[in-house]
Parts: structure tokens; sequence; C-alpha cells
């Protein structure tokens, strides 16, 4: 099970496109919903996640998965869950994928990035890790990218982290 938490000011194609391209290689995603099931993202789109941030069972979870966004970042910043997700992630083995905001903002703090390499959106860098520039980082159970255009490019990295290849992904099928 991946969870997706989808807090108001999401940034859509960090979390869209990583939701659909998990789905098609056969992730088990669910998209959770901070302060509601329903969630808009920073463009407006109103999105019904599929569990509320109190139905979030950290225990079935093999990825936690942050997009960014803002206020979006601000907001799982700000949220219980997310930093005991973040938490449960540290100390069970568990992968992070973070990107856009998400990396130095949400991340920032919690203890995932000491010593490891990342990137995320120019001036959200942390004062701690290793702040790469790149568009993307896998570090360990790390996964980071640095911004929109690079969605795809975090989606494809975090379903072959997770599967361990990208065999099964069908990108242009129905």
């Amino acid at each position: 099970m991946v969870y997706l938490f989808l807090a108001e000011g999401f940034e859509d194609m960090e979390a869209v496109v990583p939701f659909d391209l998990m789905k098609r290689a056969g992730i088990d995603v669910k998209t959770v919903g901070i302060g509601g099931k329903t969630v808009k993202s920073a463009h407006g789109l109103a999105v019904t996640a599929d569990i509320s941030e109190n139905e979030a069972d950290l225990g079935k979870a093999e990825a936690f998965v942050f997009p960014g966004g803002w206020p979006g970042a601000k907001n799982l910043k700000n949220s219980k869950i997310v930093n005991d997700a973040i938490t449960f992630a540290l100390h069970n083995d568990i992968i992070i994928g973070a990107i856009c905001a998400s990396p130095g903002y949400v991340l920032s703090g919690t203890g995932a990035l000491e010593g490891k390499r990342y990137t995320c959106f120019p001036g959200f860098e942390a004062g701690e890790g290793i702040y790469t520039a790149g568009k993307l980082e896998i570090d360990g159970k790390l996964v980071t990218a640095s911004g929109p255009v690079f969605a795809e490019d975090f989606a494809l990295a975090l379903v072959s982290e997770i599967k361990g290849s990208l065999d099964g992904i069908e990108e242009f099928s129905e």
C-alpha cells in the first residue's frame, strides 16, 4: 500500500502523475485527504481522496508520497499524520517520496534528510542533508524531485523503487 497525501494547495501534476503511473504499474495506492476527504489543489482542482487522514493505517504502508505545491507543503508540514508517517517510515525502512517544496520543507527537521542526497524546488532547501539541485535523487529509501516538470521522472522512480523494476508499467494503456 502506498499512501499519497493530499493537503489544500497541493501541486496538481505532482500528485496526479505519480498516482496514475503507480496505478498503471499495479501498485495499491490510496490518496489521503488532510483536513477532509475533498481537497483543492493549488490550481483549484477539487479531488475526493480515497480516505481521510483518520483512516490511514501506517502499518500497512510500503511508501509515503508527499506532493509539493504551496500552501500544500505547508499544510502537510502542519499535519500530525504526515509527521507520524515520516517518523514511522524512518523507523521501519519505508520509502519516502517527496517532490518540489516537500523535500526541503515537509521533511526538514524530521531526520529524513540526515546524511542523504536530495533535491527540491529552488528556495526550499533545508539546512540539512546534501542538497544537489538535480532533477531527481534516490538515496536509499528517499526519492526526491525538484518540481512539477519532473513529475513523471519522480513517478517512474517511485514505481521502480517500490516494485524493484518498471516491469508491468503501461504508460499509454487504458
